[in-house]
């Protein structure tokens, strides 16, 4: 019996997370199809994130995903790239990828966005792992986006965990909070994965160490871009670690609400100048109660996972190619 795959729209700003999130859902091949990808600034440039998943793609033999360059500012604010001690002055851990014979589409990611929602009415699902500007866009080009999409699943926000742009800030919406207000006052079918679950799921060093043991080039390439990762994090962990970000919540996108805990609250963004600004103000205070859905609800705030994420990950991981 043939089962419809998930089609899917993946907005990133391909740093090393997001190189890992691209290698799961290109594992899940049997049941996800790619129908496009966006590139957004935050981690690196628009340019050099459609540069290197293109460079990703054709690595993992799978060059034919149409690839378009997205927002290279954000919504009120020019782009400044200040993340290079994280992910490399490429992006990708300084690792340099043999170029890839294709190239980005003519359309903007927004505009691709838009027609692969009108194409696919009801059955797109957006998976964004970078800042929400490109998001943003498309809804500002098709205010009915959200009747026409499945779910948008984010890597994003700060639940009950501190941020880590900001005490209160999570990366993500920090950059340009402007634009996930935008995002989280129209739609009321997003999946927020938020620091609360992405920093409790890490790869070691002996996970590392078998990426690059492995005969797969995308998996090793993987393994040697998280040197960079992983000496960043040695300061938040007090180990040679890695959170995986945006990994859990593409794999999420894919496995979906029974692969977490994740209740429907009402969700804002603090937008304003001040401390708060880039907040994700999540209204948990039916938690005592079992967290009943407020009629206002717009967002499925992840808690928690019912799997393990890490092994779940190195498996397809290894398999990529």
């Amino acid at each position: 019996m043939n089962i419809e795959k998930k089609r899917f729209y993946f907005d990133c700003d391909t740093g090393i997370d997001d190189a890992m999130a691209l290698g799961y859902l290109l594992a899940e091949k049997e049941s996800v199809e790619i129908l496009g990808i966006g590139t957004v600034c935050g981690n690196i440039s628009a340019q050099q994130g459609a540069k290197n998943t293109l460079d990703l793609l054709r690595l993992a033999g799978q060059p034919s995903v149409p690839v378009a360059i997205g927002e290279n500012s954000y919504l009120y604010y020019d782009y400044v790239c200040d993340v290079q001690h994280i992910h490399g002055e490429n992006g990708i851990g300084d690792l340099v990828l043999v170029p890839s014979a294709s190239h980005t589409i003519t359309e903007s990611a927004a505009e691709l966005l838009v027609r692969l929602a009108r194409e696919n009415p009801g059955k797109l699902d957006i998976i964004a792992t970078g800042p929400l500007t490109n998001i943003a866009k498309a809804l500002q080009l098709e205010p009915l986006l959200p009747e026409l999409i499945g779910s948008m699943t984010i890597m994003g926000g700060a639940a009950l965990a501190p941020g880590n742009r900001t005490p209160v800030a999570e990366a993500n919406i920090a950059c340009d909070p402007e634009a996930a207000a935008l995002v989280f006052n129209a739609m009321n079918n997003i999946v927020m994965v938020p620091l609360d679950v992405t920093m409790s799921h890490t790869f070691e060093e002996e996970d590392r160490n078998r990426l690059l043991l492995s005969d797969k080039p995308f998996a090793k390439a993987i393994g040697e871009m998280l040197e960079v990762y992983t000496d960043f994090y040695v300061d938040t962990y007090g180990r040679k670690t890695c959170a995986l970000h945006d990994p859990v919540a593409a794999v999420l996108a894919v496995r979906g609400l029974d692969a977490c805990i994740a209740p429907k609250v009402k969700v804002v963004i603090d937008a304003t100048q001040g401390p708060g600004r880039g907040q994700t103000l999540c209204d948990m205070r039916g938690k005592y109660l079992g967290y009943p859905e407020p009629l206002d609800a717009n967002c499925h705030v992840v808690l928690g996972t019912t799997q393990n994420m890490a092994d779940l990950l190195m498996h397809k991981l290894l398999s990529v190619g």
